[in-house]
């Protein structure tokens, strides 16, 4: 009997109908940026298996990445932030536009690149 490995994201594009599975986070952020460049289209993940809970934070942006901080070391993939938020309705699109405008606020910051952290 073997063991199926089911990878814990799924990243669509509903527009073109075309999807992917990955287990790396920020691939999801590749993925949209890639397709995004090609199509114009927003993508939407379809599946994400977080190793914890999500956070009960409201819609808050900067809410969401403090309390994601607790699971990581040197900042918090930036696709981990987009799952999270998918949770609340945004696209991967959405998400990196929400990231750019609380960023120029100095709210939050990129320790280390597709990683980000609260001041």
């Amino acid at each position: 009997m073997s063991q199926h490995h089911q990878p814990a994201f799924t990243i669509a594009c509903e527009a073109c109908g075309v999807d992917t599975d990955t287990d790396s986070a920020n691939e999801i952020v590749a993925f949209y940026r890639r397709h995004h460049r090609q199509t114009g289209h927003d993508v939407v993940l379809t599946r994400a298996d977080l190793e914890f809970d999500l956070p009960v934070a409201d819609d808050d942006l900067e809410s969401v990445v403090a309390e994601l901080e607790a699971h990581y070391d040197d900042g918090v993939p930036i696709g981990v932030v987009a799952a999270v938020m998918s949770e609340r309705g945004y696209a991967v699109g959405e998400t990196l536009e929400e990231i750019d405008d609380v960023r120029m606020t100095g709210a939050l910051y990129e320790p280390r690149d597709d990683h980000l952290a609260a001041v």
